[in-house]
């Protein structure tokens, strides 16, 4: 099974994800970003993108990675990744499903006046343009198709450790 822990950035996918691993016997966590970074090490460099998802290997590689990953150990993986764009969802859910991977897909939420002062003080990566840019597309996205696509969990007044039991209830149930 894998557990995505959708979001933009602020929402604590990457925080909440090590927690959530730790609440589910036989989990590991893996960050889809590393594949991103990978295409990003190809020299010559792909063509150019604000956004690795955007570069078409990026979705499939996701997926069989995931899948090999789960063939190869069992249990489940708890993947921390934003998945903004409906189509992309649609290709890695859909890629997924076609290798029987259940995946119970997540959405850690919060205002955007919350995000925007997590991403701001934020004290290991430091506030990031990048991120900041980031909000309006996840608003756009979460009032038009992803609140419908997965399980909200409001982190706006919770912790980390928090949304994390909530989210291993929620699969445990």
């Amino acid at each position: 099974m894998i557990v995505w822990l959708n979001g933009t950035h602020g929402a604590g996918k990457t925080t909440t994800s090590a927690l959530v691993q730790q609440l589910i016997p036989g989990s590991r966590v893996f960050d889809a970003e590393k594949v991103g970074e990978t295409l990003m090490d190809i020299t010559p460099g792909l063509p150019g993108t604000d956004n690795f998802q955007h570069w078409p290997p990026w979705r499939p590689l996701v997926v069989e990675t995931a899948r090999r990953v789960l063939d190869y150990t069992g249990g489940t993986l708890v993947m921390p990744m934003t998945v903004l764009v409906e189509r992309y969802w649609r290709e890695i859910s859909t890629g997924l499903a076609q290798h029987a991977v259940p995946v119970r897909h997540f959405v850690l939420h919060a205002d955007q006046d919350t995000l925007r002062r997590r991403i701001e003080g934020d004290t290991v990566m430091g506030p990031s343009e990048f991120r900041l840019r980031h909000l309006e597309p996840y608003a756009e996205a979460a009032r038009t198709w992803l609140h419908g696509e997965a399980q909200v969990v409001d982190t706006t007044h919770l912790t980390p450790a928090q949304a994390a039991r909530r989210i291993a209830e929620a699969v445990r149930s």
